[in-house]
């Protein structure tokens, strides 16, 4: 199928989902509102992401209200900050939203080191939950007890997903003659933390099925701008690749402008941290030929334009709409399947819940990060082309390249998706 009849079929799928949300707006404006939580980061180290969750779900939120709300009834964006994460703190803002706002469900980005906290909180009070931790941990819980977790959904694909798309990524540049590698050897640097880890061990446990040699397995402290070390071991041993998943912003920059000071003849993947305006303010010039990649975030596509529109003029020109998306796509998402299902339903009303959860999981909705739809096995999103063939029903793990830091990042992989071929780094022209 060309891309542009994919694009063409996923909006009509679209626009006949959203259809289902309508009421009308003088209706909603004197119903009861529907509170909606979110458990965000919005001061400490992930903050930068957290402000764009926040940013997503409150455009979603106008956008539903604008249509009549969910069966003629407003939705209400309540707020809790996780600050520096943790299952402790993760799991007290989500009872605080349920408990001050009596939130039907909570729609979250991610919180890291939550130990999936948050299918605990909506199996004890019989609400939904939605986040992107990103963690294959989610599914392995769900599977544990289904019936207990069943309101519990991941809205992107688990992290170990990026390792063997990663790899197939460097085969099919090196296929296409886009790069010829200096050798088989790639260099994998994960951060302490285990999504970094998670990332790290894929890669290293799928290298040689892919016809790679790992010379270098480095794990640094989380978060870290000290890269010396590092460096020092990859300049005495310089692999083709140097695959980086660790995932703060500000630290990968600063690995970039301390490794341009002697690089090495490797091509640079890093960990989704790129995908925020910081990593090209903080890197500058630095940043241009750098790769990294994400399974969930806001296409450069016709699809998504309207959106990116919307975002760029209400949060600022360099808002991070790709970020943003993923909690615009959830919030959607859940409208969509509650107004199916008759209703949200209150906290501890488990037959309505359950009624939301069945129409989550039937669901197949085509946002602007690409096509959703859940593994019914853990209540994940699917992730597209390495575990799914079918792009209709999964995410695209995108790939992505700073070009010009000046400019936004194009997108150079998955094929179907592409709007910019990828280009060699500077320091390897």
């Amino acid at each position: 199928m060309k891309r542009r009849q994919f694009l063409s079929s996923a909006a009509t799928l679209g626009v006949a989902a959203v259809a289902g949300l309508n009421a009308s707006s003088a209706q909603s404006q004197n119903a009861a509102p529907i509170p909606i939580g979110s458990a965000l980061p919005m001061s400490g180290a992930a903050a930068g992401d957290g402000v764009e969750f926040k940013n997503g779900l409150q455009l979603a939120a106008e956008e539903i209200n604008a249509s009549g709300g969910i069966l003629g009834r407003p939705v209400e964006i309540h707020i809790e900050d996780t600050r520096d994460m943790g299952a402790d703190l993760v799991g007290q803002a989500m009872q605080r939203l349920i408990d001050r706002y009596k939130t039907p469900a909570i729609v979250n980005g991610y919180n890291l080191g939550a130990n999936m906290v948050e299918l605990d909180v909506a199996a004890d009070n019989d609400v939904i939950v939605m986040h992107n931790n990103t963690q294959i941990a989610h599914q392995e819980k769900f599977k544990t007890d289904p019936k207990r977790f069943y309101g519990g959904f991941q809205t992107d694909p688990a992290e170990y997903w990026y390792g063997p798309g990663c790899l197939g990524f460097l085969n099919s540049l090196v296929a296409s003659g886009q790069w010829k590698p200096a050798n088989k050897k790639i260099a994998i640097v994960a951060s302490a933390v285990e999504y970094s880890i998670v990332i790290g061990n894929a890669i290293r446990d799928k290298a040689a099925e892919h016809g790679w040699n790992v010379s270098l397995y480095e794990t640094v402290p989380f978060p870290t701008n000290q890269w010396g070390p590092v460096l020092a071991k990859l300049r005495e041993d310089p692999p083709a690749a140097i695959l980086i998943t660790h995932f703060l912003a500000q630290d990968l920059a600063q690995f970039m402008t301390q490794f341009l000071t002697r690089p090495t003849q490797s091509l640079i993947y890093m960990q989704y941290g790129p995908s925020l305006p910081v990593f090209r303010e903080i890197g500058g010039s630095a940043v241009n030929g750098v790769i990294y990649s994400t399974v969930i975030g806001g296409l450069p596509d016709e699809f998504a334009s309207g959106f990116r529109d919307k975002y760029k003029a209400k949060f600022g020109k360099t808002a991070a709409w790709l970020t943003g998306a993923q909690t615009y796509d959830a919030l959607w998402m859940y409208a969509v399947a509650a107004a199916t299902a008759g209703g949200p339903g209150k906290p501890s009303d488990g037959s309505q819940a359950r009624k939301v959860a069945a129409a989550l999981r039937k669901l197949v909705y085509r946002g602007v990060s690409g096509a959703f739809h859940f593994d019914p096995a853990g209540q994940v999103a699917f992730s597209y082309p390495t575990q799914i063939k079918d792009p209709s029903l999964g995410l695209p793990h995108q790939f992505l390249q700073h070009q010009d830091y000046r400019t936004e990042p194009r997108l150079i992989a998955p094929a179907l998706y592409a709007t910019d071929p990828f280009k060699l780094p500077p320091w390897l022209t």
